[in-house]
């Protein structure tokens, strides 16, 4: 049996419609899993109800994040947020962690993985931090712009194969302080946090790049998305 996999959308606001790049559902069906997309609700008996069903969440990509989730002021170089996806996500990650079930969580789906657990997170990297390389790359989205440098004993480490890879890349948010019990698995050569993962079982990582966009092209994002899923199976 495949393990169902739930995954969070994005909002086109003026066309009050959901979507979801085909390459998420792809990478998942790929990997061994059954993509299940995910309306937006705040109801928490269906939130609860969604975890209950899914053997693994996957967080994506999209706009920005609420500063007001984490204390903060919102700066100019803050983009358009989607409070109920916020709320949506951040709730879904804290019930699917509660219950020991495999959370991976892309670019933005980090972030709010990020908050939900506890850290923060810059607004804007290019007014908030000096001497960033350009993490909004003008390439294809297949396209892998920067390396990575990716820390030692750990399960991304694993995942790689290598200490140093390149990867895609298109965010002016980033993470900044991670929450306890996670360890900082790669970072960008300015020092940006690139990866987190959880200390011990079950497999919960974020990641600030987007594999779905790589997994045609890349042995390690398509080995990423099948430890993912190996997880949800176990």
């Amino acid at each position: 049996m495949r393990p169902v996999i739930g995954i969070t959308m994005s909002m086109r606001r003026e066309e009050n419609r959901l979507t979801l790049h085909r390459d998420n559902s792809d990478a998942i069906f790929l990997a061994g899993g059954l993509p299940f997309l995910l309306p937006y609700t705040t109801d928490k008996h269906c939130l609860h109800q969604m975890a209950k069903r899914m053997n693994g969440l996957l967080l994506t990509g999209g706009g920005d994040i609420d500063p007001g989730l984490f204390g903060e002021e919102p700066l100019l170089g803050l983009g358009e947020v989607e409070p109920e996806r916020d709320r949506m996500e951040m709730a879904l990650s804290q019930m699917m962690i509660e219950a020991n079930k495999p959370v991976l969580a892309l670019c933005r789906g980090f972030q709010i993985l990020n908050i939900a657990l506890g850290g923060d997170m810059y607004q804007d990297l290019y007014t908030q931090r000096e001497g960033v390389i350009q993490h909004y790359q003008k390439a294809t989205r297949d396209h892998a712009s920067h390396t990575i440098q990716i820390a030692k004993d750990t399960t991304l480490r694993k995942v790689a194969g290598v200490d140093r890879i390149r990867v895609n890349s298109f965010h002016h948010q980033a993470v900044r302080r991670i929450p306890n019990g996670f360890i900082v698995s790669a970072t960008a050569p300015d020092g940006v946090t690139e990866a987190f993962e959880k200390i011990g079982e079950p497999f919960v990582m974020g990641v600030q790049w987007h594999p779905e966009n790589l997994y045609k092209k890349s042995a390690f994002a398509r080995h990423l998305f099948q430890t993912f899923i190996d997880a949800c199976k176990a």
